[in-house]
């Protein structure tokens, strides 16, 4: 926001100079980005008056001057001007003047052989918008000859660019500037506060009709009548030029001058055009969301599209205005206007923000009303748009409706507790020189009650330090929420420069979390794998079951959250074999997110994908694929649980549709569900014109987080190798198709006890001589001791134990 010093000086007072309080206002955390000395434009033009006019006797479109500067001597000046003539006073920049915005240096010159002892202005020289072309003509009569121009034309003045934080709603009005001025300066303040404006008559025929109370809590509509367009008085076009608003006429200027004062959006309508658009003399003015297609061309010539986010105003229904954004072209007050219907409402800070993103269109007004606007100040800024109305356009208010919903302004301050102790341990020291010391009680009334706080002693704490209950200010309502805000204006105010900055007297060097460690080792050997990590948005499109939508998405495309990872890693592998890439061999860690009865859940999953032929160049095979096979698929996934030094086992599982149903597995470490593995369904497959054989798996990393954070994984013990030879003994047996090789594996190993160092399957067959539903499988069982070569006596009774245990287990039918 730019900020006029001069109109500053008006509310507050200010001692310090412009780059003083440039740098008092950026270490208060409004940081000044520019300061611009409109003082040096003019420096050296003075006021003059053209005595006569003749043309130059070589330039048709030149003309010879004679300007009294009040200096005792008429100056012979040329210019290019067409609208110069004589009896009219105008800026001149006398012999050595400089102006910095066309960087002239004005010397005496001849122009076409005629000299020329200065030049008169154009407010574009002078570095002021414009409209006119040609040089300024003063409209004031009998101006002093020779005084300075800058205080005619707003140029005394320094302007501060300044940059609010988006907590801070109330610095974007003068208004809060000069508090939070006086509260940094101690400044006495002197806001302007408007008296009751009368009303002539108080009967009309406008009425209110507010559908969504909770966008619009409060509205205030003003009836005026005999209004006068004409130009605005000197001093308010100086105003708004100086804050970057061009002046237009003095209803629009008025309302943006308010706007800029008091940080309160207005909006005026022509009540003869909202008339005309509700096709009635009965005027009902509305605030509802626009029904989807409805349309508005806005007061910058833009015929928009609404939708059912955009908050409208409306005469008898008929849309006239986006609230808070921008009025409508239909409606907008011109020359001829003679009565208006004011606007002084109060909008819902989401709803104007959505209203505004949706169509693209930001204004002053929606910055302020999606940072929020004070609600205890409405009134105050619709009886200051009112009185100057009155004053400057002649307006006689005729009637005002108010709907108002807003809570009781009881409400619209908050106490907050606040302890003397809990801010020194906040902030710290502070440097008082040679010494530190702390904050004391005087110090934070000071601060606060400079702020606006109401503060009011509480008993002691029980470090016997003083406590306070403070009332926060309506208009920090929105910033000032807790104990901690009120510590950060603390320091704010005191001065971040004036606490002592010290270091912690030791550092320590840094650990990785657990978890974090753990999860770096996993993707070491995932990659080890051949596996390649990939990166997924969470958004995805929606229509899958238990799935959370957003219910502000910004595309149709990214609108849910994604409720597992194998539909991205499915993708991406169809997505890289359609560039030409090849089969991807991947993986990713991220949340996946899902809906259940008792809320929305969220966790951490791993996932990955594997397919095609791994090997490198085919030439060896005459250029045919060896697609993996799933042995080789699950190898990988063992390869990478054996390096974990985790026993997971593979139980089978058909409850995912993607997956084949024969040909997929439930992973689980001691009873708790690990995640899944296996081949996609054919007819996916075929859908995604995918290989034959592309395995997927995904784990919940929660649980295998858990499983490696326990202490005997951790911490592995150290098994020394046996230097004895081993016993090896073959078993084979016809078992049941149903029956696993897991669940085979886990009896011997139980019935071979401590004595039995591996097991292997080496052998599977199917088919002739084989009994239907069972297969023959034979495995080898290595046993061995570490103390001793073992004998016969010493096996034997323990592998008679194995096979007695298959057979009462499994009723296997033994075939050595």
């Amino acid at each position: 926001m730019r900020i006029s010093l001069n109109w500053l000086r008006e509310l507050v007072e200010i001692k310090l100079s412009p780059e003083e309080l440039a740098e008092t206002l950026t270490m208060a955390g409004f940081e000044v980005e520019d300061i611009e000395d409109r003082r040096t434009w003019a420096n050296g033009v003075v006021v003059g008056k053209v005595l006569e006019r003749q043309p130059h006797p070589n330039a048709d479109k030149l003309s010879v001057c004679q300007v009294d500067i009040g200096a005792g001597e008429t100056l012979n000046i040329v210019c290019g001007a067409a609208n110069v003539k004589a009896d009219i006073y105008v800026p001149v920049a006398t012999t050595g003047t400089y102006l910095p915005n066309i960087d002239l240096k004005i010397k005496p010159a001849k122009l076409r052989g005629v000299p020329s002892q200065g030049m008169i202005c154009s407010l574009k020289e002078l570095g002021l918008p414009t409209d006119v072309d040609g040089i300024h003509i003063f409209t004031q009569e009998n101006l002093p000859l020779g005084s300075d121009v800058r205080p005619l034309l707003g140029l005394d003045d320094v302007i501060l660019d300044l940059t609010a934080t988006a907590n801070r709603a109330d610095a974007l009005s003068m208004v809060g500037v000069a508090r939070e001025v006086a509260a940094l300066t101690g400044g006495k303040l002197s806001i302007p506060e408007p008296g009751e404006v009368s009303i002539s008559k108080n009967t009309g025929n406008l009425t209110l009709k507010i559908a969504d109370t909770q966008a619009c809590p409060a509205y205030i509509g003003t009836v005026i009548e005999q209004v006068k367009i004409a130009p605005s008085p000197e001093w308010l076009q100086q105003r708004l030029r100086a804050a970057g608003v061009r002046p237009i006429s003095n209803v629009v200027d008025i309302t943006n001058y308010v706007l800029l004062e008091w940080g309160q959006p207005l909006h005026a309508f022509d009540r003869d055009r909202l008339k005309s658009v509700a096709s009635s003399e009965n005027l009902s003015i509305g605030v509802r969301f626009a029904n989807n297609g409805e349309s508005l061309k806005t007061l910058d010539g833009q015929t928009r599209t609404l939708s059912t986010q955009n908050l409208l105003i409306t005469a008898n229904d008929k849309p006239v205005a986006l609230a808070g954004v921008m009025g409508g072209e239909e409606t907008e007050v011109h020359e001829g206007t003679q009565s208006l219907v004011l606007e002084a409402a109060l909008f819902d800070s989401v709803a104007i923000r959505r209203s505004s993103r949706s169509v693209g269109l930001r204004s002053e007004a929606s910055g302020r009303y999606e940072r929020g606007v004070n609600r205890a100040e409405l009134e105050i800024a619709n009886r200051r748009a009112l009185s100057l109305i009155s004053e400057l356009a002649s307006g006689i208010i005729v009637q005002q409706e108010i709907a108002d919903t807003r809570p009781d302004p009881s409400t619209w301050s908050r106490s907050i507790a606040l302890r003397l102790d809990r801010v020194n341990q906040i902030l710290g020291p502070i440097d008082l020189g040679e010494d530190t010391g702390e904050l004391q009680g005087q110090d934070v009334e000071r601060i606060l009650t400079a702020l606006g706080c109401q503060l009011t002693p509480s008993r002691e704490d029980s470090n016997h330090q003083p406590t306070w209950s403070v009332s926060v200010p309506p208009y920090r309502y929105r910033d000032l929420e807790r104990e901690i805000d009120l510590i950060e204006e603390i320091a704010r105010l005191y001065g971040y420069n004036r606490f002592c900055d010290t270091l912690p007297e030791k550092s320590e060097g840094g650990y990785l979390p657990l978890d974090e460690e753990l999860i770096r080792k996993l993707r070491a050997f995932l990659r080890a794998e051949g596996l390649t990590e990939l990166i997924h948005y969470s958004l995805v499109k929606p229509g899958e079951d238990r799935q959370i939508v957003l219910s502000n998405p910004l595309f149709a495309e990214y609108s849910a959250l994604r409720n597992d990872l194998l539909s991205g890693l499915i993708d991406a592998f169809q997505y890289n074999l359609e560039q030409g890439n090849g089969s991807l061999n991947g993986f990713e860690i991220g949340q996946i997110f899902w809906r259940e009865e008792d809320g929305l859940q969220e966790t951490e999953a791993l996932a990955g994908i594997i397919g095609g032929d791994r090997s490198i160049g085919k030439w060896s095979k005459s250029g045919r694929e060896e697609p993996i096979t799933w042995f080789e698929a699950k190898g990988t996934l063992e390869s990478i649980f054996r390096q974990l030094a985790l026993q997971v086992e593979f139980q089978p599982d058909c409850r995912d549709h993607r997956l084949h149903p024969g040909r997929t597995a439930s992973l689980w470490i001691r009873g708790n569900r690990l995640g899944i593995f296996g081949q996609l369904h054919p007819q996916l497959r075929r859908e995604k014109g995918l290989p034959d054989s592309v395995y997927v798996f995904q784990l919940d990393l929660d649980v295998l987080l858990d499983s490696l954070g326990e202490d005997e994984v951790l911490v592995p013990t150290f098994q020394p190798y046996s230097t004895y030879p081993a016993s090896d003994r073959d078993i084979a047996f016809f078992a049941p198709v149903k029956i696993s090789v897991s669940e085979i594996q886990k009896v011997i190993t139980k019935a071979g006890k401590d004595l039995l160092e591996s097991v292997e399957l080496f052998d599977e067959y199917r088919g002739e001589n084989v009994p239907e539903g069972q297969r023959s499988l034979a495995f080898r069982l290595v046993y061995r001791a570490s103390d001793r070569t073992l004998t016969e006596a010493e096996v034997e009774p323990v592998h008679n134990k194995v096979r007695e245990a298959l057979v009462e287990k499994f009723g296997v039918n033994l075939r050595s």
